[in-house]
Order: C-alpha cells, then sequence, then structure tokens
C-alpha cells in the first residue's frame, strides 16, 4: 500500500507542477523585470546573498524583546520599544529619528455589563492569567477589555441578539417583526468589522452594544482552546478600536498631521466617535445574557457554538450597560530609518506596526520582527558594498491599533514629498504559516510574483509562488475559476480596503501599494487578547519563525528590486483587467437587483409568501422594492478601453525591451520614464475625495463604508448602488470615467518615451 501511495503521489505531483506556467522557453525570463541586462546578474546575486543571510532565531529574538510586556499606545514599553527599534536601525547603518504625533487614544475608567432581569449576573471582563503563559499575569500593564473610542454612556435596556450586527441582519430582523429601538444589541465578532456593529446599530435606534467572541468563530468549535490548543479560551476577550472609518487617523486632527501646533476639533465634534457606548465581552460572560433570551428561536446561519438554544429576544433579558473612558492625549512615536540611495529622488517605503493592544506577538511584532531583520541584512550588504539606486525608507509605525494613527498622521504630514518621491509603499503586518498573499494595487502583481517564484517555501520546498498558486487552484469554486488560475502567470492580488498601515499611502496619497503575509494555516487565534503572546506563537502558530524567514526574505527582496531596477518595475496591464472586471461586477450587480427586486415583487403580487409563510412561526413579508432603472456604464467602459491599450501598448514595449536581452537605455530617458511612472499612481486620485467620505481620494481603491476591512473598488458608484440610490451612483460614473481617461494618459506618455528610448538603445 505505501509503494502504491507514493507512486500515485508523484503521479499528482508532476500533475500539479505541470498547472504552472512555462517560462523556460521565453529568453526575457531571465531578466529581471525593469532591469538591464548587464544589472539584472548583479542584482540576482546580492539578493542571494540577502535570502542567505536571514536568519530565523534573529526574527524570534526581536519578537521575544518586543512582546516581553504590553505596549500599548501611551504605555511605557511601547516609548521603551521605539527607542530600542531606533537603536537597531542605526546599529544596522540607517539615518533614523523618531517622529513624534500627540492624538487622542481614550482608556477606560469603568465598564460594566450585567443581567438584571429575569436573574442576576455580573459580567467578570476580565481574562485570567494562565499558569502555563509566563506573560499572561502582567495585570497591571495590562490594557481592560474594552473598545476604543466608545461613546461614555450609562444605560439600561432590553436585550437583542443580532447575529453579526451587518446590515442585512437588520432586513432579517424587520421580517422577525423584531425592532432594535431602545435596546441594547448584543453582536457576535466576526462577518465584517467591529466598528460597524455599533454603527449599524445607532442606526436602526439601539441605545447600546455588546460584542462577544463565539466560540464557532475562533474558539473550541475550531480546536482545542487555549492553553491546550491554540483558540480563544472561555474568558477570552477581543479588544479593539471601535472609529467610524470615515477620517482614519487622529479624531481631533482629520486631514492633517496631528503635529504640536495642529488645530485640533474638541472631542464633542469629533465625528469618527461612536453614537452609542460598546463594550467587548467573552462567551463566557455572553452565555447567561444569550441564555436569558426569549422570543424566537434565530434562523440557522445565526446559531453560534455555545450549549444553547439561541433567540433573538427582546426580552425577558434586561441588561446595564456602562462605559465611562479618560480621554487623554497621548504621544505615539513612529520609528523612521532611511537608507540613502545614489538618488534621492525617489523613495520606497516599507512599514509595519509595532504597538498593540497588549504583548500582541502576532498583531504586530510578528511582523515587525521581521521587518527589522530585513533591514540588518540590508544594513549588513550596504557594508559589503552594496548600495541602491532609490533611497529606501523603513517605518516602524506607532498607534495603529486604535486607527491608524502613526501611518495615517505620518503621511498627512509628508503628503507633498510623498507625492513628490515616493513610488511604492510595503506593508506587513501580522505573519503566520502557511501560503503568500500580497494584495494591493495591480500595477505591482507581476513584479511581487517574480518575487515570489524566488523565495523558498520553507515547509514544501516549492516556491512560495507555486505553494500559493496550487492551493488557490484547490480552493477554486468552480471548473471555470480553475482554468482561469491554471492560465495565470503571476500572483491573484486582490484590492486593499482599510485595516493597516497601507490605508492612507494608498487612498490618501495615490501611492502604489502591497501588502505581504503569509498564514491560512491556523493552529488558533488570541486576537488582541492578553493571550497573544510569545508563549502562544511560539507554541502554535510559527514555532520555528521558517515563515518570519519567507517573509524577510520576500519583502526584503521586493524593496531591494523596487530601490535597484533601472525602471520601475510595473506592468499595468494586469491594473487594467482588474478595473474592467471591477466595472464588469457593477453592471453585474444593477443586473441582479433588478432581476432580484422583479421577482420579490411578483411573488409578493402572486402570495407566494402569505402560502409559504408558517402561521405558528409567522415571519413579515419582504417589502417591495423600486426596480432599479437604466444606468450608463458606457463612459466608463469606454475609459476602460482606453486603459487597456496603454497598458497593452506599454507592456509590449517593455517586452520588446527584455527580448531584446534588457541592453542598457540612455541615461537621460531612464530619468523621463521613471518621472512618467511616479506620476500615474497619483492620476487615481480625485482631491474632492469620494462623496460623503473626502478624506479618501483614490477614486479605484477604497474601503467601503460599511465594511471597514473589505475593499469596495470602484467606490464613488458602488456605495451608491448599495444604499439603492441609483441616480447618484449613475451620475458618479462620469467622474470616474475621467479619471480612468487620467490615468490611461498617464500610461500612454510612459510608452511613448519607453518605445523612444527603446529605438535610441545604446
Amino acid at each position: 500500500m505505501r509503494l502504491r501511495w507514493i507512486f500515485c503521489s508523484a503521479i499528482l505531483l508532476s500533475q500539479l507542477l505541470s498547472a504552472q506556467p512555462d517560462e523556460g522557453n521565453n529568453p526575457a525570463s531571465s531578466q529581471l523585470l525593469g532591469y538591464s541586462s548587464q544589472n539584472s546578474q548583479q542584482q540576482k546575486d546580492w539578493e542571494k546573498r540577502f535570502r542567505d543571510g536571514i536568519v530565523p532565531d534573529n526574527i524570534r529574538e526581536n519578537m521575544r524583546r518586543l512582546s516581553a510586556r504590553p505596549h500599548n499606545v501611551g504605555s511605557p514599553y511601547e516609548k521603551d520599544n521605539a527607542e530600542w527599534i531606533l537603536s537597531k536601525f542605526k546599529e544596522y547603518g540607517f539615518d533614523a529619528r523618531i517622529e513624534t504625533f500627540s492624538v487622542l487614544f481614550p482608556t477606560p475608567k469603568e465598564r460594566v455589563v450585567e443581567l438584571l432581569e429575569p436573574t442576576k449576573f455580573v459580567a467578570k471582563l476580565q481574562e485570567p492569567a494562565l499558569p502555563d503563559d509566563p506573560t499572561s499575569n502582567q495585570a497591571a500593564e495590562q490594557l481592560p477589555t474594552y473598545n476604543a473610542y466608545s461613546i461614555d454612556g450609562d444605560i439600561t435596556a432590553p436585550l437583542v441578539y443580532v447575529n453579526y450586527g451587518n446590515r442585512e441582519d437588520y432586513d432579517r430582523l424587520d421580517r422577525l417583526g423584531v425592532s432594535v429601538k431602545g435596546a441594547i444589541v448584543i453582536a457576535r465578532y466576526g462577518g465584517g468589522w467591529r466598528g460597524i456593529k455599533p454603527k449599524v446599530a445607532g442606526e436602526h435606534g439601539a441605545i447600546g452594544c455588546i460584542i462577544y467572541s463565539d466560540p464557532k468563530d475562533d474558539g473550541y468549535y475550531n480546536g482545542e482552546d487555549y492553553p491546550s490548543g491554540g483558540w480563544r479560551p472561555r474568558l477570552g476577550v477581543q479588544r479593539g478600536s471601535v472609529m467610524d472609518t470615515d477620517y482614519p487617523g487622529d479624531p481631533l486632527t482629520p486631514g492633517i498631521g496631528a503635529t504640536a501646533d495642529a488645530k485640533r476639533l474638541a472631542i464633542k465634534d469629533a465625528k469618527t466617535i461612536t453614537k452609542i457606548p460598546v463594550l467587548p465581552i467573552s462567551y463566557a460572560d455572553a452565555t447567561p445574557l444569550l441564555s436569558a433570551l426569549k422570543g424566537a428561536v434565530v434562523p440557522e446561519e445565526w446559531r453560534g457554538g455555545l450549549p444553547i438554544t439561541y433567540h433573538v429576544g427582546p426580552g425577558p433579558a434586561k441588561v446595564h450597560l456602562k462605559v465611562s473612558s479618560n480621554w487623554d492625549m497621548k504621544p505615539i512615536y513612529d520609528v523612521i530609518a532611511t537608507l540613502h540611495g545614489s538618488d534621492d529622488g525617489q523613495w520606497v517605503v516599507r512599514g509595519n506596526h509595532f504597538d498593540a493592544w497588549v504583548n500582541g506577538a502576532d498583531d504586530p511584532i510578528s511582523g515587525q520582527s521581521a521587518l527589522l531583520e530585513e533591514a540588518r541584512m540590508l544594513g549588513e550588504l550596504h557594508r559589503q558594498g552594496w548600495k541602491p539606486k532609490r533611497t529606501i525608507i523603513y517605518c516602524a509605525w506607532d498607534g495603529e491599533e486604535p486607527g491608524l494613527l502613526g501611518s495615517v498622521e505620518w503621511v498627512e504630514a509628508h503628503v507633498d514629498e510623498l507625492k513628490k518621491h515616493a513610488i511604492a509603499y510595503i506593508n506587513s503586518d501580522s505573519n503566520e504559516r502557511g501560503f503568500v498573499s500580497a494584495d494591493g494595487t495591480q500595477d505591482l502583481q507581476s513584479f511581487i510574483s517574480d518575487v515570489a517564484k524566488d523565495v523558498q517555501d520553507p515547509e514544501t520546498k516549492m516556491s512560495v509562488f507555486q505553494r500559493s498558486h496550487l492551493n488557490k487552484i484547490a480552493k477554486a469554486k468552480n471548473a471555470e475559476e480553475r482554468k482561469d488560475l491554471r492560465g495565470r502567470k503571476d500572483l491573484v492580488v486582490e484590492a486593499l480596503g482599510d485595516g493597516s498601515d497601507f490605508t492612507a499611502f494608498q487612498d490618501y496619497a495615490g501611492i502604489s501599494t502591497l501588502n505581504v503575509e503569509f498564514g491560512d494555516e491556523d493552529d488558533g487565534t488570541q486576537y488582541h487578547s492578553i493571550y497573544d503572546d510569545f508563549y502562544w506563537y511560539t507554541h502554535f502558530v510559527d514555532t520555528d519563525f521558517v515563515y518570519g524567514r519567507a517573509l524577510a526574505q520576500t519583502i526584503g527582496m521586493g524593496i531591494m528590486r523596487l530601490a535597484d531596477a533601472d525602471l520601475i518595475p510595473i506592468d499595468y496591464s494586469p491594473q487594467a483587467e482588474a478595473i474592467s472586471k471591477y466595472e464588469t461586477e457593477l453592471e453585474k450587480l444593477l443586473k441582479d437587483k433588478q432581476d432580484e427586486f422583479a421577482e420579490r415583487n411578483l411573488e409578493l403580487q402572486e402570495g407566494v409568501f402569505k402560502a409559504t409563510n408558517d402561521p405558528r412561526r409567522p415571519i413579515l413579508p419582504p417589502p417591495t422594492e423600486a426596480v432599479p432603472p437604466y444606468m450608463n456604464f458606457a463612459p466608463m467602459k469606454n475609459a476602460i478601453d482606453l486603459l487597456k491599450k496603454s497598458s497593452e501598448h506599454y507592456s509590449k514595449v517593455l517586452s520588446k525591451w527584455r527580448e531584446q536581452g534588457s541592453p542598457a537605455l540612455p541615461a537621460e530617458k531612464v530619468g523621463v520614464i521613471n518621472a512618467d511612472l511616479l506620476r500615474v499612481p497619483r492620476l487615481f486620485l480625485n482631491e474632492k475625495g469620494l462623496p460623503e467620505r473626502p478624506w479618501f481620494k483614490n477614486q479605484i481603491y477604497a474601503p467601503g463604508a460599511y465594511t471597514g476591512y473589505g475593499a469596495k473598488p470602484v467606490a464613488a458608484v458602488r456605495e451608491y448602488m448599495d444604499e439603492k440610490k441609483w441616480k447618484e451612483a449613475d451620475a458618479q460614473v462620469p467622474q470616474v470615467a475621467q479619471v480612468i481617461e487620467n490615468v490611461a494618459a498617464g500610461i500612454s506618455k510612459a510608452a511613448d518615451d519607453l518605445e523612444s528610448a527603446v529605438g535610441q538603445k545604446q
């Protein structure tokens, strides 16, 4: 049997490998994207030295030191970490400094959740220290369990269970005849960003919100809970910000850096503080509250993993919720380290935050530890004689957890310089075991895919590109998707929304962006709890730090390749295809809604809902909906045709240069082309910003107003469509089309200049 298994496995592996695009017969494949032939091999030699020099034990020791104590914004160990990181950058040979900003950061003063009726229960609101976990007992330094930027409040009201608390959940409650007006809602974590839950609850008339971690989502339903396994224990709580993401950064200085002389709003005028009080609790504390609810049994998809019958309410459960915070200004410390290139006119920027809710081994120190090892090895290569063409800026951000404070304030303070100099920003955050993902702007798709082909997966020994590619095939939903994946030569780079420090670079400053990480082979999560620490991470996540090494290799090589390329290694064709797909999705959404509403209205007329309604468990019929009118997508489609043509032109000229062996180009022409390429991402911006969200300038890439972390491409149109404001959505199409035309014109200029340079090659 074993021999037969080996033989069959060998056949399967051969078939999987044959699915990979074969570039062996392509003469251009030996040349790095954007590199002349004389520089390409030298670059590969330096990159090999870099890869070979990354040491997992250094990443381990970085994590041990940085996560040794709680280090939230404003804490002593947070400042200590900033100064230690600064010293390491200087040791590595970087020109490093700390930039300080003053931001609003509330911390809890009083927290109460208690069940008053039909029985009495007082929630513990406390994560206990565990004997096996040596840093979980640092109670005096730990932030209590709370949601930052919740408004203060002291309320008593009936309780209603709202599933994940998204807008569609309230549509379901309407059909059940349940109102949350004047109630406290209890929602489970997951299904979307936590800040959406109190936002939507308040819009529906709720006066308070409790968020709990259900074991079906991140507890014992998935595996052994901590410390026997890696999953959240019964008293584990997810802290986190609930700041409204319409204006990331310091709530008192929207759109400007929070420097000492910045003009600030009064706290009462801050738009991003919640309208109702919010607290997070454990599932141990949630169980008595949920058990006290009666009313309708919840729909099947609303049922969690607790050993109870889930009811919606309201009643007979009545809850007292009290939240009170210290609304203090706190300093944050961004560590900015520069490795000057031979030309300071263009910058490559790399970042990861180092603040945490508590010890934060996974989030964010797993990424920060790899970043420091990258910087160490770049400094070592610099001592050996390597000097980048472009300047490299490494950023250790403070204040990410409360609301991207450090990166947003820094970008707002330096936005003019960044628009003038920055060619790309590469971000990381948490890093775990598994498959590489690289999401962001697809102009960097070919570039990062090539980098991933040169990094070995530490466990399977295939390239991290190949492993990720085959994982996508394995998870494809249908044959058509698998066929498309098998024909790809690149990673699938998805659009980014919000949720980490790439946001200001992409959405506010118009800089090409990637967020890179490994994951999807989780043995648990302790996200934003006291148990996200060195002990948990080294027992249940990347135990030997080989995926930390892979992250450092992937991003560090990417930074080197961006910094040293003759031409900025951009290819616009994948981006044009992605934008075309986004437009197609808008048309499909319109057609689907037209069909859905027409069918629903017909069934209401026919009496379908009346006939199928269970008299013993009645629900209300859905409302009739006005069928969406025609929308004219022609301007956007025409603009995308121009974008595809200009992108194809640039790709063809770039391929022609590579097929010729990438001979050196005239220096003056290279400068002109790189200036062209630098400007193109800025053309995605509209300085007026998105409708109702002026901070977000990018007209293609943005988070949704009700998705938070999730991307909502072409948000100016899509958001109005989601709100069923069809006329307003239609009016946005020509404006977005004009932005796409501007981008197409910028790419055309770069293509023409490159074509001229290739024709004049030396």
